[in-house]
Formats: structure tokens, sequence, C-alpha cells
């Protein structure tokens, strides 16, 4: 599974509870936009309307080829889910301080695939103690890697 948009963001500032894997409704020109590229995934989340999951603020850009001038970069799109998911999430939604976020776009069998990560704020002292596990680590990796040669 190639990667074609990922919200990096989203992992800096929320905890990934649960995933799910998600299809979505793109037009032509669209799907051939996020294969070059063309999708961003920043400041976008999952709203649940009337049992259906939609998509909000995310930007797919227009393709160049493509003949529609009037194309709306931030539509809403359709993600397919099974109702039981959608149930399951929907419910899960309710709770406070749960937000359902897109994590990323891959391709997979030449479907579009979207992942969506029920996720929960982190506070700052969460982050900047992520943060200094990660600079641990990349120190640790790094004079290991000078002791190996």
């Amino acid at each position: 599974m190639s990667s074609l948009a990922q919200n990096k963001k989203a992992f800096h500032d929320y905890s990934v509870l649960e995933k799910y894997e998600a299809g979505i409704v793109l037009t032509g020109p669209e799907i051939k936009s996020v294969k070059n590229g063309g999708a961003n995934l920043k400041g976008s989340y999952i709203t649940i309307k009337n049992g259906e999951v939609w998509t909000q603020n995310m930007h797919i850009s227009p393709y160049k080829y493509a003949p529609d001038q009037d194309f709306n970069p931030l539509r809403n799109r359709k993600l397919l889910l099974k109702k039981k998911e959608i149930e399951k999430i929907a419910s899960l939604e309710k709770e406070k301080g749960i937000t359902i976020i897109p994590l990323n776009i891959h391709l997979k069998n030449n479907f579009a695939k979207i992942d969506i990560g029920i996720c929960k704020g982190k506070k700052n002292y969460d982050k900047r103690d992520d943060l200094r596990k990660k600079s641990q680590n990349m120190d640790i990796k790094k004079t290991l890697r000078s002791l190996n040669y």
C-alpha cells in the first residue's frame, strides 16, 4: 500500500485509540489529482450525518488536465464503511474529548482508501514527553550506528 497523503499533525496533537479503513467517493479528476499527490489532510475532520460518514475540510487540488472549471477543492466527500462500523464510530464520537480524524490516504487494489482514527487530544506535557522520547531514540540509534562502524 502506497501512502498518497498523510496527516502528520494528527499524530502530534492526538493519541489514536482505534483505526478504521474506509473507501472514499471521488470523481475521476479527483482520484487522478490524489494519485499525483494533490491531497492535503491538514485541518480535516470527519462527521457523521444521517448514518453517513463525511470528510470536512479535506483539500484535493484540481487536476490540471481536467476540463471542469467549477471544481471545489474543499467539498465534503462521502466515506464508505459498513453499517456496524458507522454505528460504533457514532457511539464513540459522543464521548467527551473524542475526535474522528483522517490519518492518511492510500491505494489498495487501485482504489483510494482513507484511514480513520478515533482520537483523543493530547495535553502539552504529553506532546513534550513524546518529543523527548523521540529525541532520545534518535540519539540511541546514532550512537549504535557510530559503534557499529
